[in-house]
């Protein structure tokens, strides 16, 4: 029998970022189901797990207390979404403030669909974040020692121009 050692180095096969996202859940059962879930999902070890945030920070409390939870009872490693939607920037930086006093350390940075829907415009808070950008530029300003990430529209972002801006504007 032959002993077979892995590959390291480039060839070594690179294993899969993996992460799950939930939503904060609304009843007593959704929780339950919740972390039945999680229970059963945390021995794949995922790169992260998210916690959304409903329009227009409608379910902030419940994504607070669910991210808290996930970071104080179990070995995953959270990400809360944050949106700029309805919030000024005071209200916002609150929310970045308890998430790093909680010891959050990852956060998923969207501006948020437009409150009336999708192919409507955007209308930020007048005191508000205006693109994701922005909001991460201020998430990096308060805490630089949290983690941000963004997400993408795969086909192009409704609004972008064209899809070569649409890069420009991830990057």
């Amino acid at each position: 029998m032959t002993d077979v050692t892995p590959l390291e180095g480039p060839r070594a096969p690179k294993l899969p970022n993996i992460s799950f996202e939930f939503f904060p859940p609304k009843t007593e059962e959704m929780e339950r189901n919740l972390w039945d879930t999680i229970k059963r999902l945390a021995p794949l070890t995922p790169n992260f797990v998210s916690v959304t945030y409903g329009a227009g920070g409608s379910t902030r409390e419940r994504t607070h207390a669910t991210i808290v939870r996930i970071l104080k009872e179990t070995c995953l490693l959270p990400a809360a979404h944050l949106t700029c939607v309805g919030a000024s920037r005071g209200e916002i930086d609150e929310v970045v403030d308890r998430y790093h006093e909680a010891g959050v350390r990852h956060i998923v940075a969207l501006r948020g669909d437009p409150a009336s829907g999708i192919g409507t415009p955007f209308v930020a808070h007048p005191d508000g974040y205006k693109t994701s950008p922005e909001l991460v530029a201020g998430i990096r300003k308060r805490h630089a020692d949290i983690e941000v990430s963004v997400s993408a529209y795969p086909e192009k972002h409704p609004e972008a121009r064209d899809f070569d801006r649409d890069i420009d504007t991830l990057q």
